[in-house]
């Protein structure tokens, strides 16, 4: 019978190499030649959202969306795209939908596979024709700045740079690679939310290039956002001499807010508070009407559904039997809901990140607002996942919007590495 210490001896290395072996396992080398391309593609692609940014493209600033659209069909052309600069015909109107909606560049790579692949982002911002002299383009350290160049122009370079190194590469495996990118995603996507469901229920995968936020974080969920309208008919009168002869729309209103007020289920993410409100003309008339508008937010599509349905119920229970309650209900946007398929993806983009020695993030839970990626997931078979793109401060802010350039290299390579491995089958 062998001695302790002598069995000791022979099983301390084998549990050391095989510790080193999960170790290898566990921080493979990236592949190599990825890698590389993606670090000589980092200042291409700066160079190319410094004239994304130098475009001011707000979501009501048409011509310099048309400006905007050309320049990316531009250079998806040279990369061996068909490409398409479409103007919307099929425009879903909300209560704040400008007459014209900006155009959407669609972009399609044939392969000689099997799988679809899908990339979008938004060229529009929601920022004022005239501020990019306060916000111009600049690189500061580590950080790039610049009028949209978080939400959402480095979304659009990095699909851009991404493509072009597949191209490098001289892959091809995929079946159909295509790119959408539509210019009214900041009003809630009016012209394009059913272009984008229709494209995305036929893709094996579907990759939206928001902001990573400052962590750098995938998303497979997030809120959606929803809008209530009330609006009460009553009779007015004059407040002092005759107000028996009035239905006053404001106590109408008043009573609909508070029987509405206990709608939100937080527990299960549903919010609805009424935020804005009006009524009456002059002090001394009964008012003839009054409005009031609130923001919903939902993690389920039927959430919503059960809120609107709620919401009829409750005006039906009048306090002046006189008054006239009208409710108009807005889903502005669904929320993502995240899903198997989805999530197993995302854990495929945490390997690949390991072989970079970095660790990715990834986000069950919503926990901002909506993007156009729950409109890709309403009818999607395949996966569905937000926040490809560069780490990111300070959307929608008049000064202090940007990117970390460090992240470029990973996320070119994060993406090439997924569209890659999802084509060709290690993925599946």
């Amino acid at each position: 019978m062998p001695r302790p210490h002598a069995a000791l001896s022979f099983v301390r290395p084998l549990i050391a190499s095989l510790a080193l072996a999960f170790a290898a396992v566990a921080h493979a080398a990236p592949v190599a030649d990825v890698h590389a391309l993606a670090q000589k593609e980092q200042q291409p692609l700066l160079d190319t959202l410094r004239d994304l940014v130098q475009i001011e493209s707000g979501s009501g600033d048409i011509e310099g969306l048309n400006r905007l659209a050309e320049r990316i069909a531009g250079q998806l052309k040279q990369l061996g795209g068909t490409v398409e600069v479409l103007q919307p015909s099929d425009i879903y109107r909300l209560d704040d939908t400008p007459e014209k909606v900006g155009p959407a560049v669609h972009a399609v790579f044939k392969g000689t596979g099997a799988k679809k692949l899908m990339l979008i982002a938004h060229m529009d911002t929601v920022y004022l024709k005239g501020m990019l002299k306060d916000q111009p383009f600049r690189i500061d350290g580590d950080k790039a700045y610049g009028l949209g160049i978080a939400d959402d122009k480095q979304g659009i370079a990095l699909i851009i740079h991404a493509v072009a190194m597949l191209q490098k590469l001289n892959f091809k495996e995929y079946g159909e690679l295509t790119v959408l990118i539509n210019g009214d995603e900041e009003i809630s996507s009016p012209g394009w939310r059913s272009t984008i469901t229709r494209l995305a229920a036929e893709q094996d995968a579907v990759f939206s290039f928001e902001g990573g936020g400052t962590d750098g974080a995938l998303r497979l969920a997030t809120s959606g956002i929803g809008s209530a309208y009330l609006t009460v008919h009553g009779k007015a009168s004059h407040a002092g001499a005759r107000p028996e002869g009035g239905v006053n729309a404001l106590y109408e209103l008043s009573h609909q807010l508070l029987q509405m007020k206990d709608l939100s289920r937080p527990e299960q993410g549903l919010k609805l508070n009424w935020t804005v409100a009006k009524a009456g003309t002059n002090r001394n008339v009964i008012p003839a009407e009054a409005t009031a508008q609130a923001d919903a937010r939902a993690l389920k599509v039927a959430d919503f559904d059960g809120l609107e349905k709620a919401l009829r119920d409750k005006i039906k229970t009048k306090l002046l039997p006189d008054s006239r309650v009208e409710l108009k209900f807005e889903v502005r946007r669904p929320p993502l809901e995240a899903s198997d398929v989805s999530r197993r993806v995302a854990d495929y983009g945490k390997t690949i990140y390991r072989e970079l020695g970095m660790s990715l993030n990834v986000a069950e839970q919503a926990t901002g607002g909506g993007t156009d990626a729950a409109f890709a997931g309403l009818k999607a078979k395949g996966a569905v996942l937000e926040g490809m793109g560069l780490s990111s401060f300070g959307a929608h802010s008049n000064d202090a919007e940007y990117v970390k350039v460090d992240t470029i290299v990973p996320r070119l390579y994060l993406a090439t590495r997924m569209i890659m491995d999802l084509s060709s089958g290690k993925l599946k």
